[in-house]
């Protein structure tokens, strides 16, 4: 249905109202604390979705990976790409505005969907941690990989952001099969060796000790999707023993309050995994903040509608009696393109799912 103009007008008045720091609710203003992130943003192009995270003003700004695109062995190409983003005004904006946190994907790790037998993984690693200014008393310095955890300062409740490394340790994924008829799609189909690994055993046995960690909320960064339909892309659904792997951990680990963020597609959108281990896993998917794909992949676990264009997401933090996750995608133009919200409660084994 055609929508008169005035309508457009006063929903666009709306939502701009709402993306301030302060969000009035009946006769009274709640405060939110803001997790924005993205992903797959080309050096080459300008970034003014930049300047539209920093409108928003965010509490912290989580990079999902291919945060510049390098796809190359020589070190120093790729150190004059990220000179290149280091050198935008909107991304200069952004560092001043907000704390910053970075993952990586295939395109800044150094090649496209690659894995850990690209050759210049380490020297990849510390252009990477220098450039996000890692300290160098971090332990990111001290192993393998760039693979991290921290807590959210000043957060209305205790957040645990654990920044997955799904290049380093991760095997290359099975190409799917050529012959006619089969029902495998797009580049890869599910392996089938048990021992093939999509984080490595070292970042396994982290990863549970983090975990095991007590939290209120925790935010997954995973550059690739997690919750989503498998499509043949790259995912964490091409390794299903190890997508197992991770909700039986969480089950194990008791780990309450699990989010998963991802990138790397190209266009965004919000899904839940219902399963028999857990709660709902929701994973909110924002690529791009340049780049766009030409089609988008059926995912019967969506919520809502996905977005094409450049879009960041937004996690709003709400506290009162109970305690809100407002998961937003927005566009370039700072508008809503979808939109879910839950209680926290119901990121836990004690509430009780429909269905399970």
């Amino acid at each position: 249905m055609k929508r008169p103009l005035g309508y457009l007008m006063t929903i666009a008045v709306i939502m701009s109202a709402c993306a301030g720091k302060w969000v009035p609710e009946g006769e009274q203003s709640v405060k939110r604390y803001r997790i924005a992130f993205g992903s797959c943003a080309k050096q080459t192009k300008e970034q003014p979705i930049l300047d539209a995270i920093v409108d928003n003003k965010p509490d912290v700004f989580i990079y999902l990976g291919d945060n510049i695109y390098g796809d190359t062995r020589d070190m120093d190409v790729l150190q004059k790409k990220y000179d290149q983003l280091a050198a935008k005004p909107e991304f200069q904006r952004l560092k001043q505005a907000t704390d910053i946190l970075a993952t990586w994907d295939d395109h800044d790790f150094g090649e496209n969907d690659a894995g850990r037998y690209y050759p210049f993984k380490e020297a990849s690693k510390e252009i990477f941690l220098n450039f996000w200014e890692e300290p160098k008393n971090s332990e990111r310095w001290k192993h393998k990989g760039i693979y991290h955890a921290v807590r959210l300062k000043d957060a209305p409740i205790d957040i645990q952001v654990i920044l997955l490394d799904t290049r380093t340790f991760r095997d290359n994924l099975t190409a799917r099969m050529k012959e006619k008829n089969t029902p495998y799609k797009n580049d890869y189909q599910p392996t089938i060796s048990p021992d093939s690994t999509f984080l490595g055993a070292e970042q396994w046995a982290w990863l549970k000790t983090k975990l095991e960690e007590k939290a209120d909320l925790r935010i997954i960064a995973s550059s690739n999707q997690f919750s989503h339909e498998y499509n043949g892309w790259e995912s964490w659904t091409n390794v299903p023993h190890e997508r197992k792997k991770m909700v039986q951990l969480i089950q194990e680990t008791k780990a309450k309050g699990v989010v998963f963020l991802s990138g790397d597609v190209h266009w965004g959108e919000i899904s839940k995994y219902e399963n028999a281990h857990t709660y709902p896993i929701y994973d909110i998917t924002s690529s791009g903040l340049t780049q766009s794909w030409h089609d988008i992949e059926p995912n019967k676990n969506r919520i809502g509608f996905p977005i094409r264009k450049n879009n960041f997401g937004l996690i709003e933090i709400e506290k009162q009696t109970k305690t809100k996750l407002i998961f937003k995608l927005k566009n370039k133009k700072n508008l809503v393109a979808v939109q879910h919200s839950i209680d926290l409660s119901e990121l836990d084994f004690t509430f009780k799912h429909d269905g399970l």
